[in-house]
């Protein structure tokens, strides 16, 4: 399912973030040190080999809502942008944090003139943020941010379930079919 938000192609897929092939940077939901971990991170981390952990070191620690960038080594992309997010209930505000790791990121990915993002659904994991929540607030904030970016083209959601999915794509017809 696509939509387009200021000339911005937004598409919502179930997949795996770590396999991405047609897009230049994947997000990955990091921990604060950036090292390999579950879910996300780990699956980044392996895709990706050692190095990208090297790479990282000098980077970390980082707070929830902040994004750092390197490349993406074996993964097939050019660039990660690693992202702490909040964990659900005990970083506050919650809110906050969480839409500041798609600002940041999309900043990012504005600097290094990144045409094509895939995001996870950061938090939702282990960090146990509500699916229903997250997927309003990070639609939201790339609602919010559409029109100030210049070089992304294309923003896709990778949910590695079908029922996330289901979630994004109901949230997603409420708030860009309203427009």
């Amino acid at each position: 399912m696509d939509f387009q938000i200021d000339g911005i192609r937004l598409e919502l897929i179930q997949g795996d973030i770590a396999a991405q092939n047609d897009v230049e940077a994947v997000v990955n939901a990091a921990n604060a040190q950036l090292r390999t971990g579950g879910g996300v991170a780990g699956a980044v981390h392996r895709a990706a080999g050692p190095e990208l952990e090297k790479a990282c070191r000098d980077l970390a620690p980082i707070k929830p809502g902040e994004a750092v960038i390197t490349k993406a080594f074996n993964l097939p992309n050019q660039y990660v942008i690693h992202t702490l997010g909040p964990v659900y209930g005990r970083d506050k505000p919650e809110a906050a944090l969480l839409e500041k790791c798609y600002q940041n990121s999309l900043k990012l990915a504005e600097e290094y003139r990144i045409k094509k993002i895939a995001f996870p659904a950061i938090s939702t994991g282990a960090f146990g943020y509500p699916i229903k929540e997250a997927a309003e607030i990070s639609l939201l904030a790339v609602n919010k941010l559409a029109s100030d970016l210049e070089s992304v083209e294309k923003i896709r959601f990778v949910l590695y379930s079908s029922s996330d999915l289901q979630v994004y794509r109901n949230q997603a017809q409420k708030i860009f079919n309203n427009r």
